[in-house]
């Protein structure tokens, strides 16, 4: 276990650094974030996405997905979501609220399934039914066009840090009216 950070900026500074790290590192325990958007009947749906993009100075995040999924019509219906985060290693609990943004054609779009596409993450996209369909043991997928992918942008409206130490529990708020410490 790291040493403890005793200030907020820092904190939020390290934050940020270790959701870029998640980006570029996939055994870190950050890069699978848990994403519950409003579901059915009011009731919260979470699924685990992977984080593919940090802009920490535009405070946004990015996740690629089927255009077809649940999720891509439930952000229709209700833009703001949770993206929950554990990290043995930290000991940290990261929970951020997010406006969440939807975006299948244009040069956003284009220039990610431009790198995507030569990688064997792209079949993830090319699924000829909607992720969650039922299909046949006698099923044979086929290829379908990149028309399915797309990406998600979550810009982040505030976050909750929580770290789990031996030597006592913090929690700190971080939101557009500055950053306080909370009780664990």
């Amino acid at each position: 276990m790291q040493a403890r950070i005793d200030s907020l900026a820092l904190i939020e500074a390290s934050v940020w650094h270790e959701l870029q790290r998640a980006c570029a590192e996939q055994d870190h325990a950050w890069h699978a974030l848990a994403l519950a958007t409003a579901g059915n009947g009011g009731c919260a749906d979470a699924r685990t996405v992977v984080l593919r993009e940090v802009d920490a100075a535009a405070g946004t995040l990015r996740i690629y997905t089927d255009a077809r999924s649940a999720k891509v019509a439930q952000i229709g219906a209700q833009p703001l979501g949770t993206l929950l985060a554990w990290s043995p290693q930290l000991g940290w609990q990261l929970r951020l609220r997010v406006r969440l943004a939807v975006t299948t054609d244009g040069p956003e779009a284009a220039s990610r399934w431009a790198r995507l596409k030569l990688t064997p993450a792209a079949h993830d996209y090319l699924a000829p039914l909607p992720p969650g369909s039922p299909i046949d043991a006698r099923f044979q997928p086929e290829r379908a066009s990149r028309a399915h992918f797309a990406l998600i942008s979550a810009q982040v409206l505030q976050f909750d840090w929580l770290e789990l130490h031996a030597d006592g529990h913090r929690r700190a708020g971080f939101g557009p009216d500055g950053a306080q410490w909370l009780q664990p």
